[in-house]
């Protein structure tokens, strides 16, 4: 070693881990190495923490928390400030782990960026790292490598256990199934989620500005061919000194541990390599091993097993006859309504993958046939830990199981199982409206004629929900998401995980704000009353989503900021303009008076103030042509109420967008992630 070079080496007791760091003050070079991170000077927050074993663990099993561990002090990555990012590699070892098999909560991402403070960061989707406001602005100037066990359709995720290279977005530039090459160019798939331990190598060439990302299994040789390989220039996005570290969240799933055992990194050299045998190893969640006692205990009871036999026969086949099928006694009355998890099992085949037609938030769906019946059903998975409300819960499943109308999905029943519901409704075999509206790889364009029955259909859906039922049915979650298509293109309203029901001539309560951006009636989010003018406003926004083909909050890309759609309608409608804001992809193949007709009356209906807002009878009438549609203008429609309705649009409805994963008791609320 040089006279200006300086190695610092920590040793740790026992040799369990340690960290080794160096720089070279006039060459440009900087290197260190952690196997482990015992004593390390490491900069954490969040939920992040360095464990006695040695290694950081980000996340642990509270729900919608975040963690970060940074490299102390910034790196410089640019020789000057108008100079070019130097080459640099790093390479560490990770391993994600899940209390459930099944369940993967959020993945997890190596970044580079300017700074340490990620206090706006949201502790869902968005990985830690950014949030729905800042996701995709070029000031954000992060780099990172994602690893994520779910996919988000809003960020064009290709799988759920893919890698991902992001700049400033948590929409990848490219990304990839989770794996790595062979010497014979095959490619074999690694599993991120409990897959154990696995070492990721990324490099960036200065010169000719390509990235590589490589994975492997720990103790396997860094493959020739890596998994991700991009050119793009990183003196773009990385100022001169940034910070490195890594990120994750868990959104609203418990039970997860992500951690990282290893971290080497070198500027303009390659770097160091992690020595995998003296890296800590990764905890273990399942089952505890039997203890020294229990084996020497199990020999002796193997012998009492033969007497015992005979007894424990006799009162098994007693416990089978007594309890052919465990119910609770208040559930007799809802029998007809529940289903046995063996025939589910039989309907799903075993719940078999292939039988996955739907996953989010909420839980899987699986598409199944009944053997008694033969007709196709969608059951619904959705765990639910808490004994509370249980009882409640089932009884308004049954209610709403009573629902009958051409334009409301058919909910059959219900299965419990331990500390699992499964929701049991009539198949569609088209699936949901969102999928037309904005072009999914294999699906049809809607006509004009077909989007006008569908508007149609859901106020005739809705019209009964509000006044022609038993009870009043409020849904509380209008969306293109939750509108399905059967054979013949027919839509009917679908999901009622938050609707609230209530007595006709009565006053519903206030209640928690839950929903979606965009369909959230003000007073909703101000005063948490929900009441079906809230369900006629989400409608109007439905409407004008329906016949304009986009969404109601998106990205205006050339101002940077969020459009709200109504906003955009009724600005086309002052410069006289309203039949532009239909969706392009009709190509001017609809009816000018119907298009209209439902710009102006979703305009109506999505009114900031409640008492201007039609009743659903009413917006039949107008859709039927049975009455006028009121003379409407735009400027009925003032800049206060614009800036009453945006005020929606920002910090309460981003609450509402991620409620408490709760039951309300006297309502059915399992809002999972507002989906």
């Amino acid at each position: 070693m040089t006279s200006t070079s300086i190695k610092l080496i920590l040793p740790i007791s026992f040799q369990i881990v340690g960290f080794i760091l160096e720089f070279s003050a006039g060459s440009g070079h900087e290197q260190f190495v952690y196997t482990g991170f015992t004593g390390s000077n490491l900069t954490l927050d969040g939920a992040a923490r360095i464990t006695p074993s040695g290694l950081i663990e980000l996340i642990n099993d509270t729900s919608r928390i975040k963690g970060h561990a940074f490299y102390p002090s910034p790196l410089r990555f640019r020789q000057s400030p108008n100079g070019t990012v130097q080459s640099f590699s790093l390479s560490f070892v990770f391993g994600l782990l899940s209390s459930f098999s099944e369940i993967s909560g959020h993945g997890f991402a190596f970044f580079i960026a300017p700074s340490t403070d990620f206090t706006d960061a949201y502790p869902i989707q968005f990985l830690g790292l950014l949030n729905s406001t800042n996701n995709g602005i070029s000031s954000n100037h992060i780099f990172a490598i994602e690893l994520d066990t779910v996919q988000n359709a809003e960020f064009g995720d290709i799988d759920n256990n893919h890698v991902g290279i992001d700049i400033n977005s948590l929409s990848s530039l490219k990304s990839s199934t989770a794996g790595f090459y062979n010497n014979n160019g095959t490619f074999t798939n690694l599993t991120l989620h409990g897959g154990g331990p696995i070492q990721t190598w990324v490099e960036y060439d200065g010169n000719t500005t390509q990235i590589n990302v490589t994975l492997a299994p720990l103790g396997m040789e860094k493959p020739a061919r890596p998994l991700l390989s991009l050119i793009f220039d990183l003196s773009t996005v990385i100022t001169e000194q940034a910070y490195t570290g890594f990120s994750s969240s868990t959104g609203l799933s418990t039970g997860h541990h992500h951690c990282v055992l290893g971290w080497s990194f070198g500027m303009n050299s390659p770097a160091p390599i992690i020595d995998s045998t003296k890296l800590p190893k990764l905890p273990y969640l399942g089952p505890r091993a039997p203890s020294k006692l229990l084996e020497i205990i199990l020999p002796i009871a193997s012998a009492l097993l033969v007497l015992l036999t005979g007894t424990a026969v006799v009162l098994l086949v007693r416990r089978h006859f007594r309890y052919k099928e465990v119910r609770e006694d208040w559930e007799v009355e809802y029998g007809p309504h529940r289903f046995t998890y063996k025939n589910l099992y039989h309907a799903t085949k075993g719940f078999n993958s292939k039988q996955l037609i739907g996953e989010g938030g909420f839980g899987r769906v699986y598409k199944g046939v009944l053997s008694t019946t033969k007709s196709e059903i969608a059951v619904k998975r959705v765990s639910y830990n808490s004994k509370q409300g249980i009882k409640q819960f089932v009884a308004e499943v049954v209610s709403l199981g009573h629902l009958q109308h051409n334009n409301v999905v058919k909910l059959f029943g219900y299965c419990r199982r331990e500390n699992e519901l499964l929701l049991v409704y009539d198949y569609m075999v088209n699936g949901s409206l969102d999928k037309y509206l904005y072009g999914e790889e294999g699906r049809t364009i809607l006509d004009w004629g077909q989007r006008f029955k569908i508007i149609k259909g859901i106020a005739s859906g809705l019209l009964y929900l509000h006044f022609e039922w038993d009870k009043v049915v409020i849904h509380r979650d209008v969306k293109p998401n939750n509108v399905l298509l059967d054979k013949e293109m027919n839509a009917q309203l679908g999901d009622f995980g938050l609707a609230r029901l209530y007595d006709h001539g009565t006053d519903p309560q206030t209640t928690h704000v839950v929903g979606t951006i965009g369909y959230l009636a003000p007073e909703l989010v101000h005063r948490g009353k929900a009441s079906t003018l809230t369900d006629v406003y989400a409608f109007g926004v439905f409407i004008l989503e329906v016949t304009c083909g986009k969404k109601p909050v998106a990205e205006d890309t050339q101002q940077g900021h969020q459009l709200m759609l109504v906003d955009w309608v009724i600005q086309n409608w002052r410069q006289d303009s309203l039949l532009d804001t239909v969706d392009i992809k009709l190509q001017g193949n609809y009816d000018a008076g119907e298009a209209c007709l439902a710009l102006k009356l979703g305009l109506l209906c999505s009114h900031p103030f409640p008492e201007a807002r039609p009743s659903m009878r009413q917006v039949l009438q107008y859709l039927d042509g049975e009455g006028p549609l009121p003379e409407l203008l735009p400027s009925h429609f003032s800049s206060h109420m614009l800036a009453l309705r945006q005020d929606v649009g920002s910090e309460s409805s981003t609450r509402s967008l991620y409620p408490s994963p709760v039951m309300d008791l006297g309502s059915i609320s399992l809002s999972l992630d507002g989906r």
